[in-house]
């Protein structure tokens, strides 16, 4: 039975949902509201139906009859705060918001703050039942029998780790089916079972195409996934957030992990897929939302979080907020997140202070005579003892002293304070830097400021750096400072020149990053100049491609400079190597930072502002393409109903993005727009990208194409002016397109356009587009997944005669059966020898075992198990380039001749499986040997001198090719390659090699096997028989005319050798699936003796019997079906 409970704030999806609840009372912030069906008057038919849904559910996720939400009177947004099973239940919450909440709220301004005050007071009393009532959150009884069900209901590998499970509704149509979701680490498994009618989903998470919350006339609210075409919704969950949260962690988890080949050493929770657990995920989730607001380094995890007020001195009143306390940083962010928030490094803290008990207060001191006072914190002891503890473990010696004298200075500046709340000091600057190449920005270096030069645009400049100098007096100065919504007006209005490389590396959380990492850049450097691969090639190619027009650039002390950096960053991170892009993007960053600083804030734009942006395939970039053009819809709606199709915009703004309109506008103007990026991040780019497009509007409604529209954000690109610019004017870049045209058009100033973009678009929140990059970044992935398999298709289908759906088919059974390699564990061959940069036919290959398994679902034959040995052949075959791997085309053409080939074609494969480089003579699997560790042997055994035992593969096979992903790419290799490929003629009978004995005998055992099992098993058993007799006496009949009649000696023992043979080829067909007894070395060496592909082909060509065999269709369909079903299993039964 439900009890009344106070609820964890959720977010109610109202528009456009069904009225399944009725309002009892409500006042200007709560509402209580009744489940239509329950109560009196019943609901009509909506309560009918509502009542019956809910009948349906089991106990554990029965929806509450009452329920109470939040809202505030200019908000159309609702929050769930609390439930109850009865009227007298949910009245007593009723009673407990009006007697303690409803006063509180009447001293706040705006609806946010009221509305995170209720939600922290929610979550405080969430916390304190918690603490009372001591009930574990996960039943470990429940799980083991959810478990139980798991493994009996989906018969999915014993490795898969199932994470967790809840009950909900899954709608196939109009009709709720009521049962149990459960997401494991691979898979979206659901299963219901009523009223005799079952139902089963499995849905692999690299699968899915959308996963998002949604809402509909039916649906109040439910969770919406595509995969494989089809939409899957799924409502009705007791914790909805909760649900989509692990759901859009798990399919994060795989796309990196299996489209990425991320590896996750730095997440131990993420690190086994084999572990992966519902706290993991949501550890993992809170971390990068952590990591992500406040700028840190991705080694930082969020540890503890405690509600407290923070006193802000420059607006003499406490703020409420939460302390954010991880290994190296204590942060603090107040309700909105944008009012106020303050990062503290720990190498910064000289010491704690707890001056008054009873309010519940302790004061943390900071480096630069400053200190905070945090009051009102629950475990105000427990945070003081942790920040001591991190303080001493990372405070350097010259910044420890006396308890005596850190009491004495946390004392003396509280009562400063409180003396003089008007006034607070100056923090000191930044600690002396490490040692690097060059020590001054480029544009102190070209353009130094002239301390006398009083014209108006120098003037404006030094009222700017006052403007700033006054808000560090304030606020601080340094990695400490408070940042506000003063500190965002300020940089909308542009950063002073002076200050710009010192703020972009405050607000990118670069500062850190370098303080954390002393000589680190020095030192790679160092190790990476000289070096020659394939990213220092690019990178000198675009080196004098980078700002030409500026005369830092002109000369060898910014072009070498700019080579340092990016080599280093290539060095650091091979995975992003150098991109198109990076290298405007640093030209700009040295322009006014230091040498070391633009390296560190380049790792920041990487690596962390801009995940994936500079990789081969922009999938970042793309995402925010995805953002972008919703964002159009939501805002721009005019232009939408003119433009259905978005797609341009999205090709357009592209570098937009990927330079930060650097590409675009003049230098003079793109900086401004860099100022806003460090600072807002992306969310700045997709306000101005809004704003470029609102001023635009009429022109671009009225182009008749592309190439008008084109046209017209060009012109307006180039009218874009810095009107405050000190530059000269050899540096700026003004209308770079001037012409007539382009001057009779008004000029733009680029603070103005800022400050629109921030007017009409700055209450989009971070929040929000994190969550909407998510959303659009599985489509994205997906979509450009399709783009390679319509690539691959097209190119394999010209040499096969599988038709288009079959094709598509064996790709999806190609794909899925090189992901289960990676399934359940980190260290597969095939994720290690993944290189994305290769080309698409490259992207998905198979190793040994991943082959055996598909190839055996798939041959046409029923071969006699433990033919594994065959399987190896018919790898080594196909592997061409002795890589250890077979790619989707090697894999199609050996079907299409086992399916589609003609007699011929079908023999000589078989002919060519029993010859070298497939078959060596070596033994193979024996009983005491696995075939995991057998080592294929080749006639050349040169390169094995050079292979010690760690140097082999997990697989046994040897790989040839040279090492990829690392060092320089042999270019002409590859060329020599595709050439070869291109030039590669039908191969003729003629060329092929004779067959000896032991390869004549395996393969006559081979065509044995073949056979066992059909209809026809004698037939073709004795037709062998008749063949291998015939040609064992055509080549005694060759001999004889061949040789001199004197010798009388070796008609004998020739004859011997006839019988031996024929007599092992007999027992061979009496004992088709046994091994053969008589090995090469038994034969009598004195004769050799071998068939040419001519003669077997002859031979077999007089056997109707046998030829009725090798061209009777199979049906690929039925044998596809089969695999899609067994594909599973048979990995299971490895």
């Amino acid at each position: 039975m439900l009890i009344k409970m106070w609820l964890k704030p959720e977010e109610i999806l109202l528009k456009n949902a069904l009225k399944l609840w009725v309002a009892e009372k409500g006042n200007e912030y709560f509402v209580l509201q009744r489940r239509r069906g329950y109560g009196e008057g019943g609901g009509g038919l909506t309560g009918l139906l509502v009542g019956t849904l809910d009948t349906m559910m089991d106990s554990t996720s029965k929806v509450a009859p009452f329920r109470i939400l939040h809202q505030t009177p200019d908000s159309q947004i609702y929050w769930s705060i609390a439930c109850g099973g009865t009227k007298e239940e949910i009245n007593q919450h009723w009673e407990w918001l009006e007697k303690n909440i409803m006063r509180t709220l009447s001293v706040f301004d705006s609806s946010d703050d009221i509305t995170s005050f209720v939600q922290g007071k929610i979550r405080g009393l969430i916390a304190e039942e918690g603490k009372v009532s001591g009930v574990q959150e996960d039943d470990p009884e429940k799980f083991r029998e959810a478990l139980l069900r798991f493994e009996k209901w989906f018969d999915l590998p014993q490795k898969e780790k199932l994470v967790t499970y809840y009950s909900c509704s899954y709608w196939r149509g109009r009709v709720p089916c009521q049962g149990w979701l459960y997401l494991s680490t691979n898979f979206l498994s659901f299963y219901s079972y009523l009223l005799g009618s079952e139902v089963k989903l499995v849905v692999s998470w690299n699968e899915i195409w959308r996963l998002e919350k949604t809402s509909n006339v039916i649906l109040t609210e439910s969770i919406h996934v595509l995969a494989n075409g089809e939409d899957h919704y799924f409502s009705m969950f007791l914790h909805l957030s909760e649900t989509f949260l692990i759901m859009e962690q798990l399919a994060d988890y795989s796309i990196k992990r299996l489209f990425d080949k991320e590896t996750f050493q730095e997440e131990p929770s993420l690190s086994d897929p084999l572990q992966i657990t519902k706290r993991g995920l949501e550890t993992n989730a809170r971390n990068e939302q952590f990591r992500a607001f406040f700028r840190l380094p991705k080694e930082e995890n969020l540890l503890e979080v405690y509600e407290s007020f923070l006193w802000v001195p420059f607006s003499h009143f406490n703020t409420l907020g939460k302390i954010c306390l991880s290994e190296s940083y204590l942060c603090f962010a107040s309700q909105d997140g944008s009012q106020c928030h303050v990062i503290i490094p720990m190498r910064e803290v000289i010491g704690v202070e707890k001056p008054d008990r009873s309010s519940r207060a302790l004061t943390v001191c900071v480096r630069g005579k400053r200190a905070l006072r945090f009051s009102e914190v629950r475990d105000f002891e427990r945070l003081g003892n942790a920040i001591r503890r991190r303080c001493g473990m990372t405070a350097s010696p010259q910044h420890s002293t006396s308890t005596e004298g850190i009491r004495g200075e946390c004392q003396n500046l509280i009562n400063h304070f409180e003396d003089n709340p008007e006034e607070v000091a100056m923090m000191v600057g930044q600690k002396e830097s490490s040692k690097t190449v060059s020590n001054e920005a480029l544009m102190t270096v070209f353009h130094p400021q002239d301390a006398e030069n009083l014209d108006p645009k120098m003037l404006k400049e030094k009222m700017k750096e006052q403007s700033w100098n006054i808000h560090f007096s304030e606020y601080g100065r340094g990695t400490s400072m408070f940042c506000t919504k003063k500190t965002r007006d300020l940089i909308v209005r542009g950063v002073p020149e002076a200050l710009r490389g010192e703020l972009w590396m405050l607000f990118s959380g670069a500062v850190n990053d370098m303080a954390v990492n002393p000589g680190y850049y020095s030192e790679i450097v160092d190790k990476s100049l000289g070096t020659s691969t394939l990213a220092t090639d690019e990178i000198e190619r675009d080196l004098h491609r980078s700002l030409p027009e500026h005369p830092a650039f002109q000369s060898d002390t910014g072009i070498s400079a700019l080579r340092r950096v990016l080599t280093a960053y290539a060095y650091r991170n091979p995975k992003i190597g150098y991109c198109q892009a990076m290298n405007i993007l640093t030209s700009v960053l040295l322009l006014y930072a230091k040498e070391e600083e633009a390296f560190w804030l380049l790792v920041a734009v990487c690596e962390r502002m801009l995940p994936d942006y500079f990789n081969r395939r922009i999938i970042g970039a793309l995402v925010d393409q995805a953002v972008f053009e919703e964002l159009i819809r939501m805002h721009l709606t005019q232009l939408t109903e003119h433009m259905t199709d978005l797609t341009f915009f999205s090709s357009v703004s592209l570098s937009w993005f990927l330079t930060l309109f650097i590409s675009v506008l003049p230098i003079e103007s793109a900086v401004n727009v860099v100022d806003c990026f460090f600072y807002d991040g992306i969310k700045a780019i997709l306000q101005l990208g809004l704003a470029v497009l609102d001023y635009n509007m009429e022109g671009l409604i009225s182009s008749h194409d592309d190439a008008e529209a084109v046209t017209i954000l060009s012109k307006f690109f180039d009218n874009v002016t810095n009107k405050d610019s000190p530059l000269p004017q050899t540096v700026q870049q003004n209308s770079v397109g001037n012409n007539d045209k382009a001057s009779s058009l008004s000029k733009v100033d680029i603070s103005d356009l800022i400050k629109e973009a921030y007017e009409k678009y700055g209450d989009m929140k971070s929040e929000e587009v994190e969550r909407m990059r998510k959303r659009n970044k599985l489509y994205v992935i997906q979509t450009l997944e399709d783009t390679t398999k319509q690539n691959v298709l097209r190119v394999v289908s010209q040499e096969v005669k599988f038709s288009a759906s079959q094709l598509d088919n064996l790709y999806a059974l190609f794909k899925r059966q090189h992901f289960l390699s990676c399934y359940w564990t980190m260290n597969s061959p095939v994720l290690l020898h993944h290189d994305p940069s290769l080309a698409y036919l490259e992207q998905y290959q198979l190793g040994f075992h991943q082959f055996r398994v598909l190839f055996s679902l798939l041959e046409p034959w029923s071969l006699c198990s433990g033919n594994d040995a065959l399987f190896l052949w018919a790898f080594r075959l196909l592997d061409e380039n002795q890589d250890g791997l077979v790619n989707f085309k090697e894999f199609c053409c050996a079907l299409d001749i086992l399916y589609s080939g003609t007699f011929t074609n079908k023999l000589k494969f078989l002919f060519k499986l029993h010859q070298p480089p497939a078959f060596t003579g070596s033994p193979f699997h024996s009983k005491g040997q696995s075939l995991p560790h057998f080592i294929p042997m080749t006639d050349d055994l040169s390169h094995l001198s050079r292979l010690t035992e760690s140097d082999l593969p997990e697989d046994g096979v040897i790989r040839k090719s040279p090492e990829r992903g690392k060092g320089k790419v042999d270019l002409q290799a590859y060329l020599k390659q595709w050439q070869d490929e291109i030039l590669k003629k039908e191969e003729s009978i003629k060329d092929l090699p004779r067959i000896n004995q032991a390869q004549f005998i395996q393969f006559s055992k081979t065509l044995y096997n073949l056979f066992h099992g059909d209809p026809e098993e004698e037939s073709l058993y004795r037709a062998v028989a008749r063949v291998t007799s015939l040609l064992l006496r055509m080549e005694e009949v060759g001999r004889r005319l061949q040789e001199p009649t004197s010798p009388t000696q070796a008609a004998p023992e020739r004859a011997l050798l006839n019988r031996e043979a024929y007599s092992t080829l007999e027992r061979s067909s009496d004992t088709p699936c046994t091994t053969i007894t008589l090995e090469a070395g038994s034969i009598p060496q004195e004769v050799e003796w071998s068939f040419a592909f001519e003669q077997i082909l002859a031979s077999l060509l007089n056997e109707p019997v046998l030829v009725r065999f090798f061209e009777r269709p199979v049906d690929i369909q039925a044998r596809l079906d089969h695999a899609k079903g067994a594909q599973l299993k048979a990995k299971t039964n490895k």
